[in-house]
Parts: structure tokens; sequence; C-alpha cells
């Protein structure tokens, strides 16, 4: 029996084979867990619409649907859409569909045997059939947007007709449609579109990992991303490019800077592929906007186009092509990078006076309706550098204060003759708040000068001038004298403006957490003032908002409750990204924060994912303890890894940035963790000559003086000792001075630190003969409370080791390899040689496992499994204890249901249709 064309049924055509066969999925193929059916996407409704252009991987999304309704036993029907498929012809694909997906060679005879059955009736049919088939059954149609009139309204009336036991996913593009919006209203059916198909961050890692492995950096990737916007194809055709290139990261910073390269050109050519002429004129002549509104194109394309005009253009190009994408706004757009840099080029080649025109349409728009900074650079650019100046002074105080638009404020200050800044003080405060919030905070300093030796300087201006200040000193690592410039203005009253009366909140929280209070510090940003919470201020005060969340996420990390941290610093992160960008500043400060946080917890990939393209940033204009939590996560993921020349790489780089920025502490940072990282493999003589190199350092001229900078850098001098010591295994010398670290660390409230100090006491007091188990169960306890999996194995992996001996291990504490590091403990005397990296287990055994799939009974899946391993019916009789004639009715329906001829074409095309799938 052949399930192609049953006996007694019409010959259908040989085409329609192909349409129902699956497509081949890829080993490597990224399975997007965010998508995933089991994780909640369309389980409750009837039909899933996939709508999106082309090049969003509905085909792959599809196919990956399909391994996940097998692997939960359901039947899979797939059908791919032609043009040439009428509402008959597309009703005997769906009977056959079901044939071969359901392996059932009898399903539709009665709909093929009928002689021109109706479109409606033929459906109904169908319907009918499905639902006395009683199977659990998923109809995959895949470029529905192929079909007809007649098979669209068919394939409608199946999705508003659906009986219980059947589910449709449906993939088309943007401008099919098929009449169901009341069943999307309902909830009836989901619609995935664009937004959803986008590759997010992760995603695109993993990607770039399976593709090229280690040659492509999570930087780079994290760059391609940006490139490309997470658009499927264009991140399929840069891995497939740099996969067989030499320099990844070359060809990616490439693309980023502009260049010209052979990806940035093939990028740019499928984004604009296929536009008409008046479409790419279209969009040629708006490239200069940030930000797209339907009227603000009609009112730059002047009277050549009408409001009408403008709205369906963007529709359809939105619909149509990835050059356009929504933005938060409503009915905003913006433009692909990519795309708009290809076509500010040809803008660049229209006539002068023509784009000048179109700069000042824009600028005069935006302007009428309140977008003051984006109409500024309009204005500048069409030359009318007095309108320009004009609008600046209204809109960059604002841009920095309510908005943090830093790189803006800093872009315009390279532009501004320092004439226009001593004319225009709102400017000059604009500039120095800027600057004090960046590495270049002795230019602030100098702008101050500049501000208050102007007339009419009063109380409220010396105010805002000693916040201003004391940012500056917070950014220079330099706490005694943001104390100090803090000090005269304890009382918020003076300010007029909610918004420096929240920047004051913030500043007094911090200062407490810097005199080693958190839970008060936390306690004084939470009773911040909320004057500018709601009305025309409440947006304006968000990017404060997230300041604040920021110190109190640090308040967390400060203690150690990384539990707590991350459940500020996620929410804070994802808010700060959709308002300022994703290598905005704030955002990449919180990001370092949220990847402490998780490394802590033991999660490497995510903790590395999070400041992946982001150290560049940090170096700019990150406060030092994100830049130095980043660069010790990173360190330490590194090490974790066996990765040793990374991680003593970063933590040179974190030296560096130290004194370029002149920011000793980071120095010291770096010099103290490296002394850790060789004190993990004893070696004695390097640690010391660090020790050496940071007591040089200190006794530099010209560092801080103060007590609260003088207690932070003495802290990282004892750990720095007390790890070399345990290097040399001297194990009495290592314990005074760790015991002076953690009286420090208890002083400041450094939860994690006087926890990992504790276990390294304890451990050095077992390495002396002493009992110190006791101590070491109470900090374990500690540990696992707080989410700290890695503290002791970052300490030292003997004391991790020691640890898990000890029966007291936090949860989730391992090393990267999932091992204990092997070190032997028990009594006095030296440790074994250094740690080797634990040998990878050997590969798994390939077998063939069947999917639970509805196609097959029990029984024909063990037998198909058995038959897959080249055992005779006899050996499968043994194997199944039954006898060989019960295998070989087995095998008959075997060889009717998948319509095979011979044993190897009954496993080969289980294969095909994913009922049997080979593991490893």
């Amino acid at each position: 029996m052949s399930f192609v064309s049953a006996p007694g049924s019409a010959p259908l055509p040989d085409d329609l084979l192909l349409k129902v066969t699956p497509p081949r999925v890829p080993r490597q193929q990224l399975t997007r867990g965010r998508l995933a059916i089991e994780g909640g996407t369309g389980r409750q409704q009837r039909g899933i619409l996939v709508q999106a252009p082309g090049g969003f991987g509905k085909t792959s999304l599809l196919a990956q649907w399909r391994r996940e309704y097998l692997a939960r036993g359901s039947a899979v029907a797939w059908l791919s859409a032609q043009g040439v498929d009428d509402a008959a012809r597309l009703l005997h694909a769906l009977a056959l569909s079901v044939r071969v997906g359901a392996a059932r060679p009898a399903f539709g005879h009665t709909l093929l045997d009928a002689a021109t059955p109706g479109d409606l009736e033929g459906c109904t049919v169908w319907l009918a059939e499905v639902a006395q088939a009683a199977l659990d059954l998923v109809l995959i149609v895949d470029e529905a947007d192929h079909l007809g009139g007649g098979a669209r309204d068919a394939l409608g009336y199946l999705l508003r007709n659906a009986p219980p036991n059947l589910r449709m996913v449906v993939a088309a593009r943007s401008d099919c449609q098929l009449g169901v919006d009341d069943l999307l209203t309902y909830g009836h059916c989901r619609l995935l579109g664009p937004v959803q198909l986008r590759f997010e961050l992760d995603e695109t890692l993993a990607l770039a990992q399976a593709r090229c492995g280690d040659r492509l950096d999570a930087d780079t990737a994290a760059r391609l991303h940006e490139l490309t916007e997470g658009w499927p194809l264009g991140l399929q055709l840069a891995l497939t490019v740099l996969a067989g290139g030499q320099d990844a990261r070359s060809e990616v910073a490439a693309m980023a800077a502009h260049g010209s390269g052979g990806l940035r050109e093939h990028l740019v050519a499928l984004l604009l592929a296929n536009l008409v002429p008046s479409d790419l004129d279209f969009l040629v002549r708006i490239a200069a906007l940030e930000a797209l509104h339907p009227q603000l194109c009609d009112a730059v394309m002047g009277a050549t186009a009408g409001a009408a005009t403008a709205v369906e253009r963007l529709t359809r190009l939105a619909r149509d092509t990835p050059i356009l994408a929504a933005s938060e706004g409503g009915e905003w757009l913006r433009m692909h990078t990519l795309a708009r840099d290809a076509l500010r080029q040809r803008l660049a080649a229209l006539p002068r006076p023509e784009q000048d025109e179109l700069h000042r349409r824009a600028a005069d728009w935006l302007a009428a309706h309140g977008q003051v900074e984006p109409a500024a650079r309009h204005a500048w650019a069409a030359g009318e550098t007095e309108r320009a100046y004009g609008l600046l002074e209204r809109s960059l105080y604002d841009s920095i204060m309510a908005r943090g638009r830093q790189g803006a404020v800093l872009d315009w200050l390279a532009r501004l003759p320092p004439a226009e800044l001593d004319r225009r003080p709102r400017l000059l405060l604009a500039a120095a708040w800027s600057l004090a919030l960046s590495e270049r905070h002795l230019e602030a300093e100098r702008l101050i000068v500049r501000l208050l030796a102007q007339d009419g300087v009063d109380d409220a201006l010396r105010c805002e001038c000693a916040l201003i200040r004391g940012g500056a000193a917070i950014f220079a690592d330099e706490p005694d004298r943001f104390v100090d410039h803090f000090a005269p203005w304890p009382d918020a009253s003076l300010l007029q403006d909610p918004l420096l009366q929240q920047v004051h909140a913030n500043r007094t929280a911090f200062r407490t957490l810097l005199e080693g209070q958190p839970a008060l510090a936390r306690r004084r940003q939470q009773q911040a003032p909320q004057e500018a919470a709601g009305g025309a201020l409440g947006a304006a005060q968000g990017h404060l908002d997230r300041w604040g969340e920021f110190i109190i996420g640090l308040t967390h990390l400060w203690e150690g409750q990384v539990l707590l941290a991350e459940r500020v610093l996620r929410p804070a992160l994802a808010r700060a990204e959709a308002e300022l960008g994703r290598r905005a500043p704030l955002p990449s400060m919180l990001a370092a924060l949220l990847a402490a946080a998780t490394w802590e917890k033991g999660l490497p990939g995510e903790a590395a994912a999070l400041l992946a393209n982001r150290l560049d940033v940090l170096e700019r204009s990150g406060v030092p303890e994100a830049v130095l939590l980043a660069y010790r996560t990173l360190a330490r993921i590194a090490g974790a890894a066996g990765d040793e020349p990374r991680a003593l790489e970063l933590l040179g780089a974190l030296e560096a940035v130290g004194q370029i920025r002149a920011l000793p502490r980071l120095r010291l940072a770096s010099l103290a963790d490296q002394v850790r990282l060789h004190a993990r493999r004893f070696r004695a003589e390097t640690c010391r000559a660090l020790c050496e190199q940071m007591d040089a350092l200190l006794a530099e001229p010209g560092l801080p003086e103060g007590p609260l900078w003088r207690r932070s850098v003495q802290l990282l001098r004892d750990l720095a000792q007390g790890h070399a010591a345990i290097a040399a295994q001297a194990w009495r010398a290592a314990e005074l001075p760790l015991e002076r670290a953690d009286a420090l660390a208890r002083l400041c409230r450094l939860g994690r630190l006087h926890i990992e100090l504790v276990g390294l006491r304890a451990f050095v007091l077992d390495r002396c003969g002493e009992d110190s188990r006791a101590r070491m169960q109470e900090v374990a306890d500690l540990a696992q409370s707080a989410g700290l999996a890695r503290v002791f194995d970052d300490a030292h992996p003997a004391l991790g080791d020691w640890v898990r001996q000890s029966g007291r291990e936090p949860r989730g504490l391992r090393d990267a390899g999932g091992q204990p590091f092997g070190l032997p403990l028990g009594g006095p005397g030296p440790l074994a040689a250094p740690m080797r990296a634990p040998l990878p287990p050997p590969p798994a055994e390939t077998a063939p496992r069947a999917a639970p799939s509805m196609a097959l009974t029990p029984k024909e899946r063990e037998v198909m499994v058995l038959l897959a391993r080249n055992l005779s019916n006899k050996e499968i009789g043994l194997a199944m204890q039954v006898g060989e004639e019960t295998i070989k009715w087995h095998m008959k329906n075997l060889f009717a249901k998948l319509d095979a001829g011979t044993r190897k074409q009954v496993v080969q095309r289980a294969r095909i249709l994913g009922l049997l799938e080979v593991e490893g």
C-alpha cells in the first residue's frame, strides 16, 4: 500500500510529494529557546501566524517547531505552498501531508476520490477526517503568501474551524492577509513578527560560537549583532563570510567604522535589494533623520508627496523589507544602521542647496513638535548656526540631566566655539556635567571655574557646581574629595529643580555607601524625593531612577547579596537599554554589576554576554567600581575556563586603564588579582614580585591621602600579602594579613569579601593542623544563603576542594568543567603539584532514538530503533522477547506507513520525517 496514492484513488501529481516533505535541518542549526513551543509560544492557541519579510528565518523556526512537536508525540504534517496552488490542489496537498506526516496511508481517500469538491466542502471533509482520526495533529504551512486568493480563503477557513486535536502554524510574508484578524484579537491565534524573529544578543553569541568557534570572540560577535540589528539573514551571511576569512575582528571593525569591505557591501546590497526607484529616492531623502515619523517624512519631502503617501510608503517598506523597524514611540520608525549609512552616502551626492533644504524642513518640524536637540542638529547641518545655538541652549542641559544623553552633549562640545559656551551659561553647565561623568573630569573643573567666575552666581548654582565636582571626584576615584565637595551642602532645599534634588539624593546614598553603611544607603535612596515622578518630568526622571537602581544594586553587591542584586539590576538594565541603548554609559555600568552577580551565581556564559562589546564604553565613561567589576569578572571567567593567558591579559588591560585614567586603585586591584591568580598555582616568586610592585606604587607621590581611599587600597594590599603567603605555603605568615583584611572588610561591611576571607583563614588554620571545620561550615552556609556559588573557588581552588570534601559545598559550586580541582588536603605540609585540567569525557556513542510521535505505535517505534541497528527479524524478536511472526507483522505495518520497499528505506524515510533521530 502506498501513501502517495491509495488503491482505487486518482493518481496525484509527482511534485506534491516534494511539497509535503519537510526541509533538511542542518545539524548546527541554533535552537531558539525563547521561541520554543515548550516555552509557551502558541501552546494554548489553535494557530500561530509567523509573518515577516524575507530573510527573517521563518522556515528555520518552523523546522525547529516541527522537531519540538515530534518530540512531544504529535504527528506533524508539513506543506510548502506554491503559486500554482488553487483551492483544489491545496486540499490534495493537505491530504497527502497528513498521509506522510502521520503515516496514515488511507487518510483523505474520500476527499481525493471526489471529482471536484467545492472549496469549503472539501475543507469541511478534511477537517472532519482529522477530527475522526483522533490524532494530535500539527499542520505547518510554509510560504503561505504564494497561495492564490481562493487557497488563502480555504486556509483561513481551516484556522477558524480547526477541531481541538488540530493546531496550525502558518508562515508568510508580511503582506499576506488570511482574514483571521478577529482570531488574533481574541487570542485564539498568536502572531509573531519581525520584532520577535530578530535575534537577541545571546542567540547571536550562540550562533557565532556554533559557526565560528573560538575564531570569533564575544566582543566581535556582539559588534556584529549591533551592526546587523539581529537580522537573521544578515547574521547568517556575515558569519558565513567570517568563517571563511582570515581576521574576523578586522572585518567587523571595518564595518563598524563605515569602511568599505566585502561583508559590508554584501549586507547593504541585501538590505536595498528589489527597491523600486521611487522608494529608493524616498529613502535617500529621509536618511538624514535619526527617527522616522510619517508627518516628519512628509514635511521633509515637501509638496512632492502627500501625508498618505508617506504613511503608505513607510508602512509598506516596514512590512516588506528589513530596512525599517518599529521604534518605541508608537508611529515612530527607525532605519537599519547599515542601510542608513549607505543611503546617507547617496544623500551627500545631492546638490548642497537641496541637502540644506531637507535639513531646514526637518528642523522646522522637529522644533514645532518639541524635538529641540534633533532640530538643532538639522539646523546646524543646514548652516543655520545661530538658530542651532538657540535651540541647544534650550535642550542640551535637559539631554544630559533628564535623559542621560552624555554622548550627544560631548559631540556638541567638540563643535561649539569656547566663546559660545561663555555666552550661554546653560550650555556651560551641560558641558561641565558631561565632562564630569567621564574620564575627562579635569576639563569639567576648568569649566566650573569659568562658570563661577561669571556675574550673578547664587547659592543654588554653587550647590549644583558642588554636585558636578562631586561627580567628577567619583569618576576620578577620589572618595574623600567627593565627601569634601558634598559636605557643605547636606540639604537639597536650595535646589529648585526636582531633577537636581534627585541627583542630591543619589549622591547622599552613595556617600553613605562609601562610609561603609550599605543598608542605610539603600534606605536613603528609597526615601529620595518623588516630586518629578509624574507629569511632564516623569519620563525625564527615568534616567536618574536608573542611577538610583545602580546604587541600590551596588549596595547589595557590596554586602555579597547577589540574589538581591540581580533582582534589582536585571529589570533596571532592561529599562536602561530601552531608554538609552545598549552601549550607553549607564546601561554598561548596570551590566557590569549584573555580570558580577551572575558570575557569583555560577553563570559564566551569561556574565560574558552581558559584558560583550561594552569594555570600551566602561573604560571611557564608567565609574571605577564598574570598570573594576567588569574586568575582574571577565578575568575570573577566563581563569575558571583554564585560559590563564587571557585572564592575565585582561588584568593587564585593567592596569593600563588605571594608568591612562590616573586611577591608581585600579592598578593596585589589577596587581592584587594577578597575585591571587598566580597563588592558585603556588608561584611564590611571582607573587612576591607583584607585591613589591604594589608597594612601589603605593610609595609614589601624588596619591590620594584621604582615609576612605587609603582604607580601600590597604585592603587590597593585605589581601595580596595573604595570597602571596599561601603561594609560598607559609601558612602561619598568611594568617595575619588575612586577619587584617577581614577586619577592614567587616568595617566596610563587604559581605562577599568577608565570607571569602573567613574561608581562607579557616583553610590556613587547617593547613597548620588546627580544627577549623565549624567555622568553615558556618561561612559555607552564609555563602549558600547569599547565592555565592563561586566565592571559595575564586579565592583558591584548594579552598573550594576542601569545602567540597567537607560536604558544605554551596549549591551550584563547580569549576568550569564541573569537576573538583583535585588538590589533596589533610594536614600540614606541601601540597601536590600544580593542577591539571580534567580530561574531557569520551564522546558518547551515537545511537538511534525514536521520536514519541503518534504516527507510529510504541511497538513500531521500538522495532524501528532495532532495525536501525541492522538487526534481523529474529534478533529483533529476541530483543523484544516476542515471536518472529509478530515482528513480521510490525515490519509490514512500517513498510505500509512509510511507503518503503526495503528495510533500509524504512530507516531512511523515518529519518527524513523526523521519526528517527541519531544522537551524538
